[in-house]
């Protein structure tokens, strides 16, 4: 039996061809009419796919690369060897990517797992729901009353759709997901998994038990955002939940109520966000990072991987730490802390006790 590939590309692109769509500049030996069909890693391309070297860490693979073209750095033109057609581009990766998007175009977006458009046999669609031509409802798929979906999207198996949610165009909801009391725009990519529009976690404390806030209001996902596998983003209790647009979130992201993210931003794995936090746009949060409930985070900030951001962060500025601080106040605190761990003669061994001599 042979082996799969998911995905297949949609064209073929000679190096002239990508050298219009990045802007690369071929060397001069370089065959423009050599066809391309794939992409992949230095050390595994072959005769008809495109490699890239941006990080000296592989450059000692380029002198053995079986690769049909190669995009590179300038700093490494001097090192390219005697036969392999190579593409000069000031971001490697970036024209790499591109054309890996102009080749596998399916890869963008996840599509239907049945292969049926419409209704698919046992999907569950209440009368009152409104789906425009061209979405399809995969089997398993529970559609509420009043929900509204556009033309274009998908809807996994066994995910449900509660009553009211709306859901535009060109959207993929993925296997198994949960949506209620959300409003999301076009061309949202939902994950498998995801737990969208659930009650927030709010009670009031006190000895006699704890009394539970009534969570009121929704989840507002804007246009183009992607939402990782396994995240969960309640619903707000006094103010909308809001995820702006272009906002991309990685899986096993958990986020609060009333949590308010602006345009652009990068959420990566496993980070939590509590409630009535405020991201602005393009803010870039590292994995597992944790973000106190009503802590505003200014635009273009990033907070590095396991950090706990407790303060307010100022626009622009990079923090790390737990407790985060500014990079370069936590820097010099890691440096001292590594100073005094090599002290006694600069030896990191444990020294040995009285007990340990005898």
């Amino acid at each position: 039996m042979s082996e799969p590939f998911f995905f297949e590309p949609a064209t073929a692109l000679t190096l002239a061809e990508i050298a219009t769509l990045t802007g690369a500049e071929p060397a001069a030996d370089a065959p423009r009419d050599r066809v391309i069909r794939d992409v992949a890693t230095l050390d595994q391309a072959g005769a008809s796919d495109l490699a890239f070297l941006e990080n000296p860490r592989y450059a000692d693979q380029l002198a053995r690369t079986r690769a049909g073209a190669c995009l590179i750095a300038p700093r490494f033109a001097a090192a390219v060897p005697a036969g392999l057609a190579v593409l000069v581009a000031r971001d490697p990766y970036r024209a790499f990517v591109a054309v890996a998007r102009a080749l596998f175009p399916a890869s963008l977006r996840p599509t239907s797992l049945y292969g049926a458009p419409g209704l698919s046999p046992g999907a569950s669609v209440h009368p009152s729901a409104r789906l425009e031509s061209g979405a399809v409802v995969e089997p398993g798929a529970v559609v509420g009353p009043g929900a509204e979906i556009g033309s274009g999207t998908v809807i996994g198996p066994t995910t449900v759709i509660g009553a009211g949610v709306r859901i535009g165009r060109d959207c993929a909801i993925g296997a198994g997901s949960t949506l209620t009391h959300a409003l999301l725009g076009d061309r949202v990519i939902v994950h498998p998994g995801c737990r969208i529009g659930q009650d927030g976690f709010g009670f009031v404390m006190g000895p006699g038990g704890h009394q539970k806030v009534p969570q009121l209001r929704r989840v507002i996902i804007q246009n183009d955002v992607e939402i990782g596998a396994g995240t969960t983003i309640d619903r707000g209790g006094t103010r909308d939940t809001v995820i702006g647009e272009g906002t991309k979130i990685d899986n096993l992201v958990q986020i609060g109520h009333n949590v308010l993210i602006g345009r652009h931003c990068v959420i990566v794995a496993q980070t939590g966000i509590s409630g009535s936090a405020v991201l602005e746009d393009y803010v870039v949060l590292g994995a597992r990072a944790g973000v106190n409930n009503h802590v505003v985070i200014g635009e273009g900030a990033q907070v590095a991987a396991v950090s706990g951001v407790n303060s307010d962060i100022p626009r622009g500025e990079r923090w790390g730490g737990t407790p985060a601080k500014p990079a370069k106040a936590w820097m010099r605190e890691l440096r001292a802390i590594n100073r005094l761990a090599q002290g006694r003669g600069g030896s990191d061994k444990p020294h040995a006790s009285d007990d340990d001599r005898h």
